[in-house]
C-alpha cells in the first residue's frame, strides 16, 4: 500500500527522510547489503533527490544514501519540480525508480536534465527496458547509469564518486555556467586535483601559461580548459605544433604571408596569431622551435605586434599565449638551444601534468571515462576484470593516458561487450616472469611447472616495494584464469591442472569474481 502522499496526485508528495537515530539507519541498511558502522563520506549540506513511486524501494535507497552521509529529498515522480525549497545547488545526484516504465522513465530523466543539465541520474532496480533507455540517453555530456537493487554502500559510494567527478567537469567552481573542465582531466589523486585547482585559478588572470609534462599527459587539454574558463571563451582557440612544422614554414604558419612573399604564395594567407585574435593561441612543443623563430616570438610577446611574411605593415595582436613542451627547457637553455629571455616570458604561470605512473590510483576512473566515451560515440563497450586492472596498474605507461586510450579502444574492438581478463592484455602488460610462458604450448602437467621457482627465476622486487598479499592474489587469479581457459571452462579439469580440489577452486572463483566463457551449468 502506497503512502497517502503518493496516493493523492493533487497534493504535492514531498518528504525529507531522516533517520531518527543511528540505530534506525543501521536497521534500514541491513536490508540493502550496507555494512553497518561505515564511516560517513557525504559532504555536509549536499542532498540526493529520490524520485520513486515505489515507497519500499524509496525507503531503502534513502537508508543507504543517508547512512553514507547525505541528506535525502524523496519526492513524487509526478510533481517533484513544484517542491518548495528544492535546491539545485545542494542536489548532487538523482535516483529514479526503474519501474517508471514505458514513456515515463525517459520523460522523467529528461525532466531532471531540464531542471539541472549537470545532475547525474541513477536508475535503481532497472529491468531490461530501463537498461536500454539508459544506454540510449547516455552521452559524453550526460551521466545516466543503472544500479542494481538492493543497493550496497560500495556501489553507491562509487556511483556518487563518479557523479562528483562528472559534475566537476561539467560545472567547475559550481557557478552554474555552461563552461566545463573536460572530463579527460578525470582523477581523484592529489596531483590531478592540484592541476584542476591551478587551471581554475589562472584561467581568469589572462597570464601566459607554460604547461610541462610528458607526451600523452593531456597538455593540450589543460590549455583548452584554461581557454574555456577564461573571458576569451567566446573567441577562437587555435593550436599549432611547433615541432611538426618545418623551420622554413613556421614563420608563415604563425604570422601569415602576403601574396608573392615566396615561391608558391599565390594568395595572401592569415597566420595562427591572426586566426586566434581575441582568443587563445596554444604553442605545443615550444621546446622544438628553432632559435630564429624564438626571437620573433619574443618580440610578439613583448610588443604585441607582428608582420606577415613579405609584408611591411605591423599588425597588433590580442591573443593569450599558452605554451607546452615535454622537454627540459632548463637543460635546453644550458645547451644554448632555447632563449632564456623567452623562457621567462612564457613561464609566468607553470602547470605540470603528471605522468600516469605517478597517479596510478586514477587508472580505474580513467578507464571508466574512456569506456563511457566509446559507448557515447557508438564504438562499442567492454569491461575489465579486477586482475586486469591490477596488472595494468603495475605497467609503467610510457605513453601515459594516450597509450591507455589506445589500449581501451583496441580491446573494445577485439573483445566487444566482454569482460577483459589479465591474460587477454597485450604481452607487454604481463609480469616479467610470465613473458616466456606460452599458454598455447603448455602440455597437461600441472601449472606448477610453469611457475617461476624460488631460486634464480623469482620475480624482482620493485624499488618502491609492493603489497605482498595483493601481488600473490593477482598471481593466483592469473593462474586460475589460464587454467580455466585451457580447460575450456571445465572446473574439474582446471582444478586438476592446478593440483587443487574442485571445491577449493570453486570457492576461489567466487572469491575473486572470475568470469570465463563456457561456464558449466553447475555454476
Amino acid at each position: 500500500m502506497m503512502p497517502s502522499s503518493f496516493d493523492d496526485s493533487s497534493n504535492l508528495a514531498r518528504r525529507t527522510i531522516r533517520p531518527k537515530s543511528v540505530e534506525t539507519t543501521q536497521e534500514l541498511a541491513r536490508g540493502t547489503g550496507l555494512p553497518q558502522g561505515a564511516d560517513a563520506v557525504g559532504a555536509t549540506g549536499e542532498s540526493i533527490l529520490v524520485l520513486d513511486s515505489n515507497p519500499e524501494r524509496a525507503r531503502c535507497v534513502a537508508a543507504v544514501v543517508e547512512f553514507i552521509g547525505y541528506t535525502v529529498v524523496s519526492l513524487s515522480p509526478i510533481e517533484w519540480k513544484d517542491a518548495a525549497g528544492l535546491s539545485r545547488r545542494a542536489t548532487v545526484a538523482a535516483f529514479v525508480g526503474g519501474n517508471e516504465g514505458g514513456e515515463n522513465l525517459p520523460a522523467l530523466i529528461d525532466a531532471v536534465g531540464d531542471w539541472d543539465p549537470t545532475l547525474p541520474v541513477y536508475i535503481v532496480d532497472a529491468g531490461v527496458n530501463a537498461h536500454r533507455i539508459a544506454d540510449g540517453m547516455r552521452s559524453a555530456d550526460r551521466l545516466v547509469r543503472t544500479l542494481d537493487y538492493p543497493l550496497s554502500k560500495p556501489q553507491v559510494v562509487e556511483a556518487l564518486k563518479q557523479g562528483r567527478l562528472y559534475r566537476e567537469g561539467r560545472n567547475p567552481g559550481g557557478d552554474g555556467g555552461s563552461l566545463r573542465l573536460m572530463r579527460a582531466l578525470v582523477g581523484a589523486s592529489p596531483v590531478m586535483q592540484s592541476v584542476r585547482d591551478l587551471i581554475k585559478k589562472v584561467a581568469p588572470a589572462d597570464a601566459t601559461v607554460l604547461v610541462l609534462g610528458e607526451t600523452g599527459t593531456g597538455k593540450e587539454i589543460v590549455a583548452r580548459n584554461i581557454h574555456y574558463l577564461s573571458s576569451r571563451q567566446g573567441a577562437p582557440f587555435v593550436a599549432v605544433n611547433c615541432g611538426a612544422i618545418p623551420a622554413e614554414l613556421l614563420e608563415s604558419e604563425l604570422f601569415g604571408h602576403e601574396k608573392g612573399a615566396f615561391t608558391g604564395a599565390i594568395t595572401s594567407r592569415p597566420g595562427r596569431f591572426e586566426l586566434a585574435e581575441g582568443g587563445t593561441l596554444f604553442l605545443d612543443e615550444i621546446g622544438d622551435m628553432p632559435l630564429p623563430m624564438q626571437v620573433k616570438l619574443l618580440r610578439v610577446l613583448q610588443e604585441q605586434t607582428y608582420e606577415r611574411v613579405g609584408g611591411q605593415r605591423s599588425q597588433r595582436t590580442d591573443v593569450r599565449v599558452i605554451a607546452a613542451t615535454h622537454r627540459d627547457l632548463d637543460a635546453l637553455i644550458e645547451e644554448g638551444r632555447f632563449r632564456e629571455d623567452l623562457y621567462y616570458r612564457l613561464n609566468v604561470f607553470p602547470i605540470e601534468t603528471p605522468p600516469l605512473r605517478e597517479r596510478i590510483e586514477d587508472l580505474a576512473l580513467l578507464i571508466g571515462e574512456l569506456i563511457a566515451r566509446l559507448e557515447a560515440s557508438g564504438r562499442g563497450t567492454l569491461r575489465f576484470s579486477a586482475s586486469a586492472i591490477e596488472t595494468m596498474q603495475r605497467y609503467p605507461w610510457p605513453g601515459n593516458v594516450r597509450e591507455l586510450a589506445n589500449l581501451v579502444e583496441r580491446l573494445a574492438i577485439l573483445y566487444p561487450g566482454e569482460v577483459v581478463a589479465a591474460r587477454q592484455l597485450p604481452r607487454k602488460f604481463l609480469p616479467e616472469e610470465w613473458c616466456d610462458v606460452d599458454p598455447e604450448g603448455m602440455t597437461g602437467e600441472p601449472f606448477s611447472s610453469a611457475v617461476p621457482s624460488a631460486s634464480g627465476d623469482a620475480p624482482r622486487l620493485p624499488p618502491g616495494g609492493l603489497n605482498l598479499r595483493d601481488y600473490l592474489n593477482s598471481q593466483e587469479v592469473m593462474l586460475i584464469e589460464r587454467a580455466l581457459e585451457r580447460a575450456g571452462g571445465v572446473v574439474a579439469q582446471a582444478a586438476g591442472l592446478l593440483g587443487t580440489r574442485r571445491t577449493t577452486l570453486v570457492e576461489k572463483i567466487r572469491k575473486y569474481g572470475i568470469e570465463y566463457k563456457d561456464a558449466p551449468t553447475e555454476f
